[in-house]
């Protein structure tokens, strides 16, 4: 019997539970807002997140109790990263037999500069392997109504990877392939949704088909220097948490974060484009701390340095977009 706990009920953690509740035998979806338990339990549905005619299966419970909701086999954290520490540090202080973790947050955490894996490591100890980090390109939507989509569980420990690719494989149109390279996934995942804002202004001023296509290009190289500078893998850059990551956030329509470029385009503040998206766009949570890495690093990352005038400095975006262009010429594959 198969028990999994999806802690945090917005779009992806409900995606998930619907998605998971396709091979496990119970599936609990946790929420610290009791009065969203309650609606949750009411209509089986969440039109906060998802489309109100996407249901949850019967076997799925709500619930906002934390201890109890621990109690599984597998614990997938679906919050935003900066919450990923607390909830940790929470399951410590009721569990001392941990379950299998897989953390499906991205970026970099704005307090410390860390990385998903590290803050795993930092409140669970380097010893602990049994975690991965389920990252790639997916739109919670579509995982919610079974389209298809590839994705990758990324873990210090292959086999524990392997192992669960094998027991999930019973879930319709959702192809899991396990990896071990936690830092090049995990950079990836972060630094695209920064680079995804850049195409959303690019698009949002109608530049054009050839500056979306010149953008996303020069993106993956910018994405592959960092990736590269912390430790990550060339091969990781080209697989799902890299190129097919940065293909999907910089084009799709589903995208908040190329819709925050799209809306700043229109001249829309930043406050007013989060509070009309009403949910975290992590590219914009996160483009300050993948801005200083770069700089503490040397990395000519100029989009998102660009990305960050714009959203910190309230840099004028036609006047951005001009100095790109300008640059001092350079070889194209140049890192620096």
């Amino acid at each position: 019997m198969l028990h999994v706990t999806v802690l945090g009920a917005g779009s992806w953690g409900s995606a998930l539970a619907i998605a998971f509740s396709r091979v496990a035998d119970k599936v609990t979806l946790w929420s610290h807002n009791p009065q969203q338990v309650l609606q949750l339990s009411a209509t089986r549905s969440n039109p906060c997140y998802l489309p109100a005619e996407i249901t949850f299966a019967d076997h799925i419970e709500f619930t906002s109790d934390f201890e109890q909701a621990i109690l599984s086999d597998l614990l997938i954290i679906a919050t935003p990263l900066n919450a990923v520490r607390q909830l940790l540090m929470r399951l410590i202080q009721y569990k001392t037999d941990l379950p299998d973790i897989f953390v499906v947050s991205k970026g970099f955490e704005q307090s410390s500069g860390l990385l998903v894996h590290q803050i795993i490591e930092d409140v669970l100890g380097q010893n602990f392997k049994r975690y991965g980090l389920l990252l790639g390109p997916s739109f919670a939507k579509e995982v919610a109504v079974h389209l298809p989509t590839a994705i990758t569980l990324a873990s210090p420990d292959l086999k524990f990877a392997t192992s669960w690719m094998h027991k999930l494989i019973g879930i319709p149109n959702f192809r899991i392939y396990a990896h071990d390279d936690i830092i090049g996934s995990a950079v990836g995942s972060a630094v695209k949704n920064v680079l995804a804002i850049a195409v959303g202004i690019s698009d949002g001023l109608e530049l054009g088909y050839n500056a979306r296509a010149a953008l996303i290009t020069r993106s993956l190289n910018e994405l592959s220097c960092l990736v590269l500078a912390l430790g990550g893998r060339q091969e990781t850059i080209y697989g799902l948490t890299g190129i097919g990551d940065l293909i999907l956030t910089c084009t799709g329509d589903l995208s908040r974060n190329r819709q925050v470029g799209q809306q700043l385009a229109q001249g829309k503040s930043l406050k007013q484009i989060l509070a009309d998206l009403g949910h975290v766009s992590e590219g914009v949570l996160t483009v300050e701390a993948i801005y200083h890495k770069a700089q503490s690093l040397n990395l000519s990352m100029p989009i998102v340095e660009c990305v960050y005038r714009i959203l910190y400095q309230h840099a004028n975006l036609y006047d951005e977009v001009s100095e790109l262009i300008k640059r001092q010429p350079k070889s194209e594959f140049s890192y620096q």
